[in-house]
């Protein structure tokens, strides 16, 4: 069963949270470096698809165009 982006999000801060303590050995250190950097792409990938979804609205005919905020 593929994570949550939350519990992604939540399993990244306690790599980090280990990783700032100190308390870890360096290979330790480095594996949970990687992983982190594993879930940092795979949030990252997240939010650009739903940046992708968002960026868009429906007309009426049910099709779907591009959303873009007007300056004022």
């Amino acid at each position: 069963m593929a994570k949550k982006f939350e519990e992604k999000v939540k399993e990244l801060e306690t790599i980090i949270n280990t990783l700032e303590s100190g308390e870890i050995g360096l290979d330790d250190s480095i594996n949970k470096y990687t992983e982190a950097m594993t879930l940092v792409k795979e949030c990252d990938e997240e939010l650009k698809n739903i940046e992708a979804k968002i960026s868009k609205i429906a007309l009426d005919d049910d099709s779907l165009d591009d959303f873009e905020i007007e300056d004022a």
